[in-house]
Parts: C-alpha cells; structure tokens; sequence
C-alpha cells in the first residue's frame, strides 16, 4: 500500500509539472575522489546512456558534496556509488554500491520490472507526451 501511496504522489506531481521531465531517472549519487563511482563511470557510463535502461530512465549526477539533493529519498544517502530510481522525483529503488556490471544490471532489472515500459518523458500541461 506505500509504494503504490508514493507511485501516486509521484504522478500527480509529474501531471502538475511544467516543462520537460523524465517520469523516471536514476540518480547517481557521487563524491569527489570515490574509486567505485570512477570505476562505475569508466565500465558502465559509456554503455548505460546506449542503453533501454537509459531510455526509460535516464542518468542523472548528484555530488554529494553539493549538499541536499532535490529528491524526495525513503534516507539519506550516506555511501558512494548510490543509484536511486526516481519517479518525478520520488524515490522508488535503490542500489547501493557497485562491484561489477552483473550486479548493477541485474539489481537495475531487478527495480524496473515492476514499472509500466510505457513510463518515459513526462505528459506536458496539455496532457501529451513530449
């Protein structure tokens, strides 16, 4: 009953949104000088923004050191790399930590699965997808 509580807040807000906006992100969470994100950036970066994953939810960056994230997060992030999947900016999945690539993509699938392929870039004012 709570997620499907935040699934909601999340679409009324993307329905009185303005501009263009992703229903979903992943949010990577990094810091300065954090040798699992530059791992992370140097194995999967290249391939992610090629990939369906990116296309039904695309990455954005959040420094840590750049203070509060404008994310509404189930706890604060305390450890980089975190990835957390946002709906209109409300957080739904996360994946902390990275090792390998099979354990991103299968944690990744893993939180995308149970979400409508049909989620993608945000209906605008007029009721359209942009």
């Amino acid at each position: 009953m709570h997620a499907m509580l935040i699934r909601l807040a999340a679409m009324m807000l993307v329905l009185t949104g303005t501009g263009m906006a992703y229903a979903l992100d992943l949010v990577f969470f990094t810091r300065p000088g954090c040798p699992y994100c530059l791992k992370w950036e140097r194995e999967l970066a290249p391939i992610y923004e090629k990939s369906d994953e990116a296309r039904r939810a695309p990455l954005r960056r959040w420094d840590l050191s750049e203070g509060t994230p404008p994310y509404k997060l189930a706890y604060p992030v305390r450890y980089t790399p975190t990835f957390v999947l946002v709906e209109a900016n409300v957080e739904i999945g996360r994946i902390t930590g990275y090792i390998n690539d099979d354990m991103f993509w299968g944690m990744l699938g893993k939180m995308l699965k149970d979400i409508p392929q049909e989620t993608g870039p945000a209906p605008s004012a007029s009721g359209e997808r942009k």
